[in-house]
């Protein structure tokens, strides 16, 4: 057994009952590696980008959606620099990343019962190509504090050097829709505008030490990365400043889900192995169950509702095409709204509720979590809960959102119906 596979097998979520590296995945990824097996589906191979065009579009994820990091803080460190950065597109629950000559693709899906599951597709053209899972190396980054002790998805910023090895010394912070514009995107780049709000995008430390202040005004309102990569070298010239804030959004909000789908069962698991040992009637719950649940879901309503998003001073907007994309998937209701119409000015979304509400790894929740989440939600949207994390939503915002989902969420409680 390998270091990094012995670290994974003592983790919680390694036993009963999740069975993390055991249990066979459901995702959408294991969905297309079915298709694959059967015949059903081919990827083509381009000599340019290997796999990458064929596996997105299999997959359904925009090209739009692309982001460039140049921080040497993944797999294949060693192809990764300010003038050759990963690529990552995503979708709802599907990441992928790209190396210019890199040996694989990563992949990372959103599993409702696993959480975040990892992949791997080999670049070299074969007859069959499969997409392995990964269950070693790739969860020492992705299962730690900074993922909540769970499989999970890591946004981070900080000042890289000319080399893209990240500046440590410096600070690194994990970062989030919480997080103020002017900490975000250290190691990435940004295209987009966003008037006179700074931020740490676009920026490489020519030297050893990091002098503050920095002078990253070059580094703002930036829509041309010709300066700084060979744009043909990948699908797009696009770093998108409103992509890059939707990665981040989604990376908090499935983290929290998977948080309080994991804490949620493994509390039941306790509980009722606890039951048949004391032979207490069947469905009793511990007082430390009952307060985990609760615990991991309040997380979970706080990311769904936006609490303590970071404000907007100026208009935003990006240059890959990505947020007019954004904005025609997911259900409307009747007068035409959406938890995805985009804000951009003040805030994020015009509504702010996440869009992942309908995702398969929320509907999934186990049932006293997704209950409690639900009924949480419904308190602070009707007014019941007025308290100061929820203050940013205002009385329209509450009923706007409420109206929203009565019309477009499936299998809701009948008292939000009323």
């Amino acid at each position: 057994m390998t270091p990094q596979r012995a670290l994974v097998a003592d983790e919680d979520f390694d036993r009963e009952p999740i069975l993390y590296t055991t249990a066979a995945p459901i995702n959408r990824v294991s969905a297309m590696q079915a298709k694959l097996d059967k015949g059903e589906l081919t990827l083509d191979h381009s000599p340019e980008f290997g796999y990458l065009p064929s596996l997105l579009k299999a997959l359904e994820v925009p090209v739009e959606s692309q982001t460039l990091v140049f921080s040497k803080t993944s797999l294949q460190l060693r192809r990764i620099s300010p003038r050759t950065p990963r690529a990552i597109y995503f979708n709802d629950d599907i990441y992928v990343g790209f190396c210019q000559s890199g040996d694989v693709l990563e992949l990372s899906a959103v599993d409702p019962q696993l959480g975040t599951v990892f992949y791997t597709l080999d670049q070299r053209k074969a007859e069959a190509p499969v997409v392995e899972r990964r269950t070693d190396n790739c969860l020492v980054c992705h299962s730690s504090s900074r993922t909540e002790g769970i499989p999970g998805h890591l946004v981070r910023s900080l000042y890289v050097d000319a080399g893209g090895q990240p500046m440590l010394s410096a600070g690194t912070r994990m970062v989030d829709h919480t997080t103020p514009i002017e900490h975000r995107w250290g190691g990435w780049y940004v295209t987009g505008t966003h008037g006179s709000q700074k931020h740490m995008g676009n920026l490489v430390i020519r030297g050893r030490d990091v002098q503050e202040p920095v002078d990253n005004s070059e580094g703002q309102n930036v829509v041309d990365l010709q300066y700084h990569i060979n744009p043909d070298r990948y699908l797009t010239p696009h770093s998108d400043i409103v992509a890059l804030m939707i990665l981040e959004h989604q990376a908090l909000v499935h983290n929290r889900i998977v948080k309080a789908s994991f804490d949620t069962r493994q509390a039941l698991a306790y509980d009722e192995m606890l039951n048949k040992t004391l032979e207490n009637p069947e469905g009793t719950q511990l007082e430390s169950t009952t307060r985990r649940i609760k615990s991991t879901g309040e997380r979970v309503v706080e990311a769904m509702l936006m609490a303590g998003e970071a404000p907007l001073t100026q208009p935003m907007a990006g240059t890959s095409g990505y947020m007019e994309i954004f904005l025609t998937i997911g259900p409307k209701d009747s007068r035409g709204r959406s938890l995805r119409d985009l804000d951009m000015a003040t805030r994020m979304f015009k509504y702010p509720c996440s869009f992942l509400i309908y995702t398969d790894a929320f509907d999934n929740l186990p049932q006293p979590s997704r209950n409690y989440v639900l009924q949480r939600m419904f308190d602070v949207l009707t007014g019941k809960d007025t308290s100061e994390k929820f203050a940013h939503l205002s009385n329209d915002d509450r009923l706007g959102i409420l109206e929203i989902l009565r019309e477009t969420k499936k299998n809701l409680p009948d008292y939000w119906k009323i």
